[in-house]
């Protein structure tokens, strides 16, 4: 028995050895008990104990100590203990005082400090214990409350779903469009985990500091509600009304032409805020001159204010991307491109990501005529036409509408283009520049070619961004220029008679022209490294040339 005992007793605890002791000593019968009590190496009274419990039926405990056992809480030992903490935590108090779930700002060793030092001493555990008894528990922010009702908020909910069902039932593309919040380019931390082989993370620099030099991401979604299918255009600019149709455009032309060969129509689901706004001339100047490419009755329908987040591109494909995107920098665009084209799910989204680097100027601005323009061609709906409003395409039997960029650009003075094409500023001698501009006549024809024959289909009268229009010599000038930086875009601009958007756009459309430049004398002049503090003024502009011809003198002599 005294094997058995050795084996059985140090599982038990103080209570259980008592009762099993006292059965096996009622099992041996006379003597028992001094002999139980002598092979376990216990007390007879221990065993009297438990033979007393026993007998007298008590029920099973689930415990070791009986009831009331134990230290008291701390509650009891101090009955001004709740009070106390009570007057602490009322004034920080947030929420409904009648809510059986409150919480409050101060922190468990705070408080216990605080308690401590108003003659109640307690430990943050112990705070904390008493706070879960009295109600309160520890939570998070909610968002819960609701903004500003706009007039018919639910009356548009139910507008845009029922166009939305009639163009879906009828075969037509139904696409909802936003932009994605700006991703920093490079080796920086992300929220999120993925699976790695244990004790190996992917590691990242302890602080993320995004200084104005670091290149971002802008995506900006497309999503066909009936393909389910997501199309993300990647900007490295910013994100405008002209970023947000060419988005749209890109879309149209590489895939949505291909799903909707026999589509007439196109309906577009939108914020009302951002580069899409319902308020954006810009926005429906472009969508314009989209619906003028591609041929297609653009029916467009805004969410009212403070409901973006209704719009299905942002829980059905932006919160995947985003999932797609968890746990690793995005070191690369290409990264960050292959990371969003991967993105699937189980009910069948897939998406393609382009990456785009246009540049799209800030600051377009439209004239009286031209804002005049754009309200004969946008249709409003009876129904809010704020909100809701359709752009029909140009119709080739009709009159083409004036180009008022066109007619009214006057020509660049003479004087301003041979100060800017000076030795000093494009590095290379103005006959150098002239050939140069001849040279690259035949390399810009092939690109326009390449361009139409890209669009050839689309049904479109003209290419027409809303940045105006300028020849290719200065479009050369304005790329060399831009390229080296010896002079900003807007002293540039200003010399010549243009708005800076236009020498920007132009400048970025002739710069992939340079490259074809190595087999000239120019090279060198072309890859210099940028001036970092052109000169801003004309007084600051000859100064530079003068310094630049007193050097050559100083150097010849």
């Amino acid at each position: 028995m005294d094997v058995k005992f050795a084996a059985i007793l140090p599982h038990l605890d103080e209570r259980q050895r008592r009762l099993y002791l006292a059965s096996e000593a009622a099992a041996l019968g006379h003597g028992g008990t001094t002999a139980v009590a002598r092979l376990a190496e216990v007390s007879e009274s221990t065993i009297a104990r438990g033979r007393d419990e026993l007998a007298t039926g008590t029920p099973v405990l689930g415990r070791v100590r009986r009831p009331g056992g134990g230290r008291r809480s701390a509650a009891e030992r101090d009955p001004g203990l709740v009070p106390a903490l009570a007057a602490l935590i009322e004034p920080r108090e947030v929420g409904d005082p009648v809510s059986p779930l409150r919480w409050t700002t101060a922190s468990l060793r705070d408080l216990a400090r605080e308690l401590t030092a108003a003659g109640h001493p307690i430990s943050a555990p112990a705070v904390g214990n008493l706070l879960h008894s009295i109600g309160f528990s520890l939570q998070g922010m909610a968002k819960t409350r609701a903004g500003s009702q706009v007039p018919d908020r639910d009356a548009q909910f139910r507008h845009i779903n029922a166009t939305a069902e009639r163009f879906l039932s009828q075969g037509l593309p139904v696409v909802s469009v936003d932009a994605k919040k700006k991703e920093p380019i490079g080796d920086f931390a992300r929220a999120g985990r993925t699976y790695r082989p244990k004790g190996a993370p992917i590691t990242a620099p302890d602080h993320d500091f995004v200084d104005p030099d670091t290149p971002v991401a802008i995506p900006y979604g497309v999503y066909d509600l009936g393909q389910d299918t997501g199309w993300v255009n990647v900007g490295t600019d910013r994100n405008t009304a002209a970023f947000a149709v060419e988005s749209l455009r890109r879309w149209w032309s590489q895939q949505g032409r291909q799903d909707y060969p026999d589509a007439t129509r196109l309906l577009i689901t939108a914020d009302s805020g951002g580069a899409n706004s319902a308020a954006s001339h810009l926005f429906k100047m472009d969508l314009t001159a989209f619906a003028d490419e591609c041929g297609l009755t653009i029916t467009v329908l805004h969410f009212p204010p403070g409901t973006s987040k209704r719009n299905k591109v942002e829980h059905r494909l932006f919160s995947r991307i985003t999932h797609s995107l968890r746990g690793r920098p995005l070191t690369s665009y290409e990264i960050l491109l292959q990371s969003i084209s991967a993105t699937r799910t189980r009910t069948g989204l897939t998406v393609s990501a382009v990456l785009d680097e246009n540049d799209y100027p800030t600051g377009r601005t439209l004239t009286k005529d031209e804002r005049k323009a754009i309200l004969q061609r946008v249709q409003r709906d009876d129904f809010h036409g704020e909100w809701n409003y359709t752009i029909a395409p140009y119709d080739s039997h009709q009159a083409p509408p004036a180009d008022p960029v066109r007619a009214k650009a006057p020509p660049i003075p003479a004087e301003a283009t041979y100060l800017l094409t000076h030795s000093a500023l494009t590095g290379m001698s103005r006959e150098q520049f002239d050939r140069l501009v001849e040279d690259l006549e035949p390399c810009r024809r092939v690109l326009a070619e390449a361009e139409r024959e890209k669009r050839k289909g689309l049904n479109r009268r003209g290419h027409n961004p809303g940045f105006g229009f300028l020849d290719h010599r200065h479009r050369v000038l304005a790329a060399v220029l831009s390229r080296r930086n010896t002079v900003t875009l807007t002293l540039t601009a200003r010399l010549l008679g243009r708005d800076r958007n236009t020498l920007s756009y132009h400048a970025h459309r002739t710069m992939p022209l340079l490259a074809f430049a190595a087999a000239l004398d120019i090279t060198a002049a072309l890859t210099q490294p940028r001036r970092t503090h052109p000169p801003r003024t004309i007084e600051a502009l000859q100064n530079v040339i003068t310094d630049y011809e007193s050097n050559i003198k100083s150097g010849s002599s």
